[in-house]
């Protein structure tokens, strides 16, 4: 409520209108039930002058018709509806184009069509019952009961040359016995139902892992004449949704599962449907398809016989539902009364694209802007599910501390999947870099089949050592086009301290291994012992704790850059290389029209002048001062006054300053763009040499990254008077011993705004991470995790309150280093307009006497058994001053 303007209640203009105006909804054949008191048509004239009034509005609606314009919402509405789809099944390990694309609900089959021809569906399933098609399925499903107990058991163990011993079955002694104890409890329960014991089927599952991974996988009981047959179905499994194996690691049993199942009513197969031809439509009418206005035939389904078949275009009513066949689609009627629709695709092979685009220039298209906005977000999506699908690490798994790009061919950031900001930024300046090394003087070029490695902050566009940046390069005939790249931390790559983010460091070397330029993938060749090298061997500091995940996750983020080769060159062939290009660029010129709009408002707001001040806790100052040219939207941001580079790590690289700013900007606009390179355009860059964010390149960063870098958004945000401080802090907490290493960044309170409060328990600005799960951590790790919640009343009071910090308990089960790496310890994250600052965090040891001491912002050291690290992290500015 009150729904789409051709509802009749005030409501707002939506896909249904821009259906009703093109035809493809038709206002006779629905039910007088619109209006305030429910008894009018559809509203066939108000959706039209709707649209006629948007068009009158809108600069980008100029030159196009009322159809146009509605045809453009469909359009886009359609591939925000395929991009899910895409990652959801491309997620698992399935191939999108092999299945059928089923619809039910009443819009559904209106969309079905278009969609699957986007998605390259060739069938569409359209049940006689779409439209209640869930209620229907209640009516025929099986009644069912679950038992389940946890376990922590070995099935297979894993021999050192592949594969698993099937001489030991470690289980076996009580598998079966608690399968079969499931199993009689899951048939009482069905017979207490009423249900005869003889009708109960049981279904056996084992809940399996590889050791040290937390995927889980439900394997259900196969009759395999293997000596071990869930791991053979595990294995095969595994294999599909991650596209690997891992040779070496036994497989554990996480829970046993029984599941009872009285079956319900079994549809029959389909009877042999004869041909009868093409029905007689029911009427004429008109409607709106890519080649302009059609006249389509239209049918009512309780008209149609099985074996009947309708060409598209044509419009098919059901009681409770419209079925939209679109141009070159067939429906035909199968022996039930469903229809079974043959989807034509209508795509041209990249050779004919490529011939057209010689001949026309490429204009900028509103509806194909969004629509290329999705394409390319939804590739990076892919990209990030893909890594987060075959990384083994709990950081780049669990965590999600990852970021997937797609990059011109001069490494111009294009779009990016909502993972980190603070790598947006440094990212593009990691692409260019090798760009302009590779090609340098005396080296040896870009070749297809090379992989691209680095890390340096300073030197190759780096945000810290631990931000680990994997970079391919994509070729189309010979001739490089695109780039993708992924960069995710890895929880340690040596270092003076598990985890690789050490408190006090001071030099960069202290910090991890250093990675300028290497080929991690040469001539298609993964260089593992070359890598492998540059992780361990590190002189007098010691190498990495986790080179097993290191080179797992690396091998990962190959993947997740093969992946979106995979789409991107899938995109070139459906539109040809010259119009993806040319959106790209139009995408970044969007997004730079978008920056440069806001600029403009805001000086006529504000005046050309911002200015704003703040500081880290060792009083170090972050200054900005803004200039904005009205006329253009151009702005300097000028960080003169910002304190020197520190004897610490909270240095800042400037890639980290540029993340800081492109996030802050693209939060500013008001309409939904692609972050990219676009937002950084109308922006020039004064950052004072040897200052905190323009530091040498040997000075210890590690700090800069997940702390300074929040400072900034504190400081851009306040001189665009935008919303109080958040926690300004990722509370970077480490943990480890000589045989690996953990890290983690805990939440804290966000700032509030003019119209909204702050939230409680989120990571802001800088980082966008999930914390591990308190199972998966206490699995994986010698930790006890005590306790985990809000820090009540630490944000900030005013109108709009800022989000409280949280509270984070843990223990060691032997003794561990430990380090803590955060801000805002001193000084309190700023309210604004009169609202009150947020609370302070702070970091406590409690002895094993109950002691409890005050460790400070930055902290590292043993704790033993029985000791307890207590991280109580900031809240949120307040906004606006409080009223009683």
């Amino acid at each position: 409520h009150p729904g789409p303007i051709c509802y009749r209640k005030n409501g707002y203009l939506a896909v249904t209108d821009a259906n009703v105006v093109l035809g493809r909804v038709i206002p006779d054949y629905f039910p007088n039930i619109f209006g305030p008191n429910e008894d009018e048509p559809l509203d066939l004239a108000g959706a039209r002058e709707a649209f006629e009034k948007l068009k009158m509005e809108s600069t980008e609606a100029e030159g196009r018709s009322v159809e146009e314009l509605a045809y453009g919402f469909i359009q886009v509405a359609n591939e925000a509806m395929c991009r899910p789809i895409r990652n959801l099944t491309q997620m698992r390990g399935f191939d999108i184009t092999s299945h059928a694309l089923a619809c039910f609900g009443g819009a559904g089959p209106q969309h079905a069509c278009a969609m699957a021809r986007a998605l390259g569906i060739k069938k569409v399933y359209v049940h006689r019952y779409g439209g209640v098609l869930s209620a229907y399925g209640l009516s025929m499903a099986d009644a069912v009961v679950e038992e389940q107990e946890p376990a922590k058991e070995i099935y297979a163990v894993a021999k050192s040359g592949g594969g698993f011993d099937e001489s030991i079955d470690p289980s076996a002694s009580t598998r079966e016995e608690r399968l079969q104890y499931l199993a009689k409890k899951a048939r009482l329960s069905l017979m207490k139902q009423g249900y005869s014991e003889n009708s109960v089927v049981i279904e056996k599952y084992l809940n399996m892992r590889y050791q040290g991974t937390d995927n889980a996988i439900m394997i259900k009981e196969s009759n395999s004449a293997s000596a071990l047959p869930y791991a053979e179905k595990f294995v095969e499994q595994y294999h599909r949704e991650f596209g690997f194996e891992l040779d070496g690691r036994d497989i554990l049993i996480d829970d046993f599962r029984v599941r009872g199942v009285v079956p319900g009513k079994t549809l029959q197969p389909p009877a042999a449907t004869p041909q009868l031809g093409s029905p007689t439509p029911a009427g004429k009418t008109k409607a709106y398809f890519e080649n302009g206005w059609e006249h389509v035939s239209t049918y009512n389904m309780e008209d149609l016989k099985p074996g009947h078949e309708i060409q598209g275009p044509a419009i098919i009513f059901q009681s409770i539902s419209t079925i939209v066949l679109e141009i070159g689609c067939v429906a035909a009627v199968t022996s039930d009364g469903d229809l079974d629709i043959d989807v034509a695709q209508l795509h041209s092979d990249a050779a004919s694209f490529a011939n057209d685009e010689r001949e026309a220039e490429i204009i900028e298209d509103p509806v194909q802007l969004s629509i290329f906005a999705h394409r390319f977000m939804g590739i990076a999506e892919q990209m990030g599910r893909t890594l987060a699908r075959t990384a083994i690490s709990v950081n780049i798994k669990e965590r999600l501390d990852f970021s997937c790009a797609l990059f011109t061919s001069d490494g111009g950031l294009v779009a990016n999947a909502p993972h980190i900001p603070v790598h947006l930024g440094a990212m593009q300046s990691a692409v260019r870099f090798q760009v302009e090394y590779w090609n340098g003087e005396g080296r040896e070029g870009i070749k297809e089949g090379d992989v691209f490695v680095s890390n340096h902050p300073q030197l190759a566009g780096g945000s810290h050592l631990p931000d680990i940046t994997v970079i391919t390069p994509i070729f189309h005939e010979g001739k490089i086009i695109f780039f993708v790249a992924s960069r995710g931390h890895h929880s340690d790559i040596g270092g003076v301290s598990p985890g690789s983010m050490p408190p006090h460091s001071v030099n960069l070397k202290d910090e991890g291994a250093r990675i300028v330029a290497f080929k991690l993938v040469k001539d298609g060749k993964f260089q593992e012992d070359g890598i492998t090298e540059i992780l361990v061997n590190q002189g007098d500091v010691p190498g990495t704790r986790n080179l097993k995940d290191n080179i797992s996750d690396l091998r990962a983020q190959v993947a997740a850059n093969n992946s979106g080769i995979r789409l991107l060159h899938q995109l070139v062939h459906e539109n040809g290389l010259k119009k993806v290009e040319a959106y790209m660029h139009f995408i970044q010129h969007n997004a730079e029209m978008a920056v440069r709009n806001m600029l403009k408002d805001f000086a006529s707001a504000h005046g050309t002048r911002a200015h704003s001040i703040d500081y880290m806790d060792d009083g170090t100052p972050i200054e900005l001062t803004i200039e904005i040219d009205p006329m253009t939207g151009s702005a300097c941001f000028d960080f003169e006054g910002t304190g020197p580079q520190i004897l610490g790590n909270l240095n800042a690289p400037p890639a980290v300053t540029y993340s800081a700013v492109i996030y802050s900007l693209r939060s500013l606009v008001g309409q939904d763009i692609p972050l990219n390179q676009g937002c950084l355009t109308p922006i020039e860059f004064k950052i004072p040499a040897y200052s905190l964010l323009n530091p040498s390149d040997d000075v210890g960063v590690v700090g800069g990254n997940v702390l300074t870098s929040q400072r900034v958004v504190d400081v851009v945000l306040k001189a665009f008077k935008a919303c109080a401080a958040s926690q300004g802090c990722m509370n970077n907490l480490t943990f480890g011993d000589d045989r690996f290493g953990y890290y983690e960044t805990i939440a804290g309170g966000s700032g509030a705004g003019p119209t909204w409060e702050g939230r409680s328990g989120v990571h802001t600005h800088c980082t966008n991470t999930r914390i591990t799960d308190p199972e998966i951590l206490e699995r994986r790790y010698p930790v006890l995790l005590r306790r985990f919640g809000l820090r009540k009343g630490s944000g900030g009071n005013g109108k709009h309150k800022g989000g409280d910090g949280v509270i984070r308990e843990i223990e060691p089960l032997r003794p561990l280093v430990m380090s803590i790496l955060s801000e805002r310890r001193t000084l309190q994250p700023y309210g604004l307009n009169g609202g009150e600052p947020g609370m302070t965090g702070r970091n406590l040891l409690v002895k094993k006497d109950g002691v409890v001491l005050n460790i400070g912002a930055k902290r590292s050291g043993s704790l033993s058994v029985g000791e307890r690290l207590v991280i109580e992290t900031p809240g949120g500015g307040g906004y606006g001053k409080a009223t009683d």
